[in-house]
């Protein structure tokens, strides 16, 4: 049968992708204790290898102060490159493009993981959740700039590494989403205020990393950025300002990536504002810049209803936990043995690794589908997803 999800995209910058699945970054907590790549890594991209057009990494952090969780991957100096280039590898399988996902955890982490430094954040404002927050210190300029600067270096390592891209990580509230949110930012310098003015890091960053790509590549090398729709606190980013948002850097990225717990969601925040969160982004990025879609895609019916909805691509992450072969089988219409529910005893055959498998059974056991699990499944159409920022710490 024949799918769109399946025929291939030509970005503008000249890049050809091989078909609108994509894998979504998650988390695999399973890189040494410095950020370098574990064979045990490498094994579990290889694994989902070859299918998917494009595979975006799990967060890499960018500067020593954003570091978000143990046994997360690093490219804050060259000595990551040689770790990154066998991650790009094991993922360049059959044509599939690799993206790292970048970011700075912001006031997401603590000073356990941060070696007993405090956090930092826009603004000295602790979130609201989880309930052991810390208070974080407000950034001066001097290392605004630093970090701004550190995620051209993470770009020019990630392009040195081999990889196709990389992404920005402006979602799931950490640093990039910080500095957007009055929740997170009360600055009244150039880099808080007005909403216009609370872009202004989202905008240097996506500069520096665009200058990296200028200058160390002439391939064609992919920008993206991930949005989360919505906070729920108050104060906090509503769907208007996201739509906002979106409208000021569409033109500056190779691609908008949503990040949500459904692909059937609707605003949050306003009960009456009925369509759904994909398609009122859609309709803002339509003949600009690229959608990727996202959110409990299963089986092949979701991903045609995603890109019905407006999407350019459909990203896949828990499935792709449970089914490495999902592209695959339904290009030989072998939907019938697509998995969708993951038995704790098959995590070792699926090359998950084995702290994977431990933070899925503990922070991730609502939404992976355990054939063990007497839970009723959890949809997120009408909630935040423990993914999406609300998940326990470590």
């Amino acid at each position: 049968m024949s799918q769109q999800f399946l025929s291939s995209y030509s970005f503008a910058n000249g890049l050809n992708v091989k078909n609108r699945i994509v894998m979504a970054p998650m988390t695999t907590m399973s890189s040494f204790y410095n950020g370098m790549v574990t064979t045990d890594e490498i094994d579990y991209y290889a694994k989902r290898a070859g299918g998917p057009g494009m595979i975006i990494t799990g967060v890499a952090n960018v500067s020593e102060s954003g570091k978000g969780f143990e046994g997360e991957l690093s490219v804050t100096s060259d000595a990551m490159i040689p770790g990154l280039k066998k991650l790009a590898r094991a993922i360049k399988q059959e044509e599939t493009k690799a993206i790292l996902q970048i970011f700075h955890a912001g006031r997401k982490t603590n000073s356990k993981i941060l070696h007993n430094e405090q956090p930092v954040s826009a603004s000295s404002l602790k979130a609201d959740y989880p309930a052991d927050s810390e208070l974080p210190k407000e950034l001066t300029n001097e290392e605004v700039l630093q970090i701004i600067a550190d995620f051209g270096e993470a770009a020019r390592r990630a392009i040195l590494a081999g990889f196709d891209g990389v992404e920005l990580h402006g979602a799931n509230t950490y640093l990039l989403q910080q500095f957007f949110s009055e929740n997170a930012n009360q600055r009244t310098d150039q880099w808080g205020g007005s909403r216009k003015k609370r872009l202004n890091f989202a905008l240097a960053v996506i500069d520096s990393v665009k200058q990296a790509v200028q200058k160390y590549t002439e391939k064609p090398f992919l920008v993206g950025y991930r949005i989360s729709p919505e906070e729920i606190e108050t104060p906090g980013i509503r769907l208007e300002d996201s739509l906002y948002f979106v409208d000021q850097i569409k033109d500056k990225v190779d691609y908008i990536h949503l990040s949500m717990g459904s692909y059937k969601r609707t605003s949050l925040n306003d009960k009456t504002n009925k369509k759904t969160l994909l398609s009122q982004f859609a309709a803002r990025t339509k003949g600009v810049t690229p959608l990727i879609g996202i959110g409990s895609v299963e089986v092949p019916e979701d991903a045609n209803h995603v890109l019905h909805d407006g999407a350019d691509f459909v990203a896949i992450g828990r499935e792709l936990i449970r089914e490495p072969k999902w592209v695959q089988k339904v290009e030989s219409d072998d939907i019938a043995s697509i998995r969708t529910s993951l038995s704790p005893l098959d995590m070792d055959e699926l090359a998950i690794p084995a702290v994977m498998q431990v933070y899925l059974m503990e922070s991730f056991k609502s939404v992976m589908h355990f054939t063990t699990d007497s839970d009723a499944i959890q949809t997120y159409d009408t909630s935040l997803a423990p993914m999406e920022g609300f998940e326990k710490k470590l």
